[in-house]
């Protein structure tokens, strides 16, 4: 069975589009017509006609053209030169994006751990300072050290300023410092607070006290219990350990090595950790 073909379509634009241009034709009439009744001012004129051209021209600061010619004038030279005027526009911008886009976010893992360790060093160097001023505000500044690094603040005691030889008991006279070291630490800590034991490699061997270990255990525990009972410091946010002798600063065949080994350091570490 044959298919039924379709009627062609009427020749000419659609009926449609000569009522339509009829339309537009008399609206633009309507607003010649109210412009010519309207009254403006010559300056407000300026000031239009040059917004306009700043905000419709394709070219920088409102031109009509690319150099000194008009683009209808020199015709497909002015075209050709548009394009070429485009593209460098485009490539320009984008090989501006780009590298700021390479400064912001193309850091390798290594540069950026840099710059975070610059900046915990700048943060603990300004809060060592503060400890420092307030131990001198103290009257204590000759028996605390205060050392940074970019993980920490540390304050050093030395042991013989807190426990007699052999003990884990405060010295009557060490409570009075250590309830100083405690206000400042309550005043300008606020993250993880590490108590640190240390002894020199004397050997000890006693009931109580079986070795060095045992020993550095029980003075930083001592400290510990001291600033949680006698500060608002927060207990979880407090450690202790005892290292014993396997962490020494100063050499163990000297006597006064040994006494700058045998020491308590309370690390304030700051919040980046």
């Amino acid at each position: 069975m044959a298919k039924r073909q379709e009627d062609a379509p009427p020749a000419g634009s659609p009926a449609w589009m000569s009522t339509f241009s009829d339309l537009m034709n008399l609206l633009l009439c309507f607003f010649v017509m109210l412009f010519a009744m309207s009254t403006l001012e010559e300056s407000k004129l300026h000031e239009l006609v040059a917004a306009m051209n700043n905000t419709v021209s394709i070219f920088d600061g409102g031109a009509t053209a690319i150099g000194d010619g008009m683009l209808i004038s020199n015709g497909v030279s002015q075209l050709n030169e548009l394009d070429q005027y485009i593209n460098s526009t485009g490539k320009t911008a984008d090989s501006s994006d780009e590298g700021e886009d390479m400064e912001d976010y193309d850091k390798s893992p290594e540069a950026i751990e840099e710059i975070l360790a610059e900046a915990q060093l700048q943060e603990n160097e300004e809060l060592s300072e503060k400890m420092e001023e307030a131990l001198q505000e103290s009257s204590i500044s000759d028996q605390v050290d205060v050392n940074f690094t970019a993980q920490y603040v540390q304050l050093t005691m030395n042991g013989a300023l807190l426990f007699d030889s052999g003990s884990a008991e405060l010295k009557p006279e060490s409570v009075q410092i250590l309830q100083k070291v405690g206000d400042i630490l309550q005043y300008y800590a606020s993250g993880t607070i590490e108590i640190e034991g240390h002894t020199d490699n004397v050997p000890i061997s006693s009931a109580q006290y079986p070795s060095n270990e045992e020993l550095s255990s029980a003075r930083a525990l001592t400290v510990f219990y001291f600033l949680q009972d006698n500060t608002l410091l927060d207990p979880v946010n407090l450690r202790h350990a005892g290292m014993g002798e396997r962490v020494p600063v100063a050499d163990n065949s000297t006597v006064e090595g040994r006494s700058r080994n045998r020491r308590v350091e309370i690390r304030i570490y700051n919040s980046a950790r």
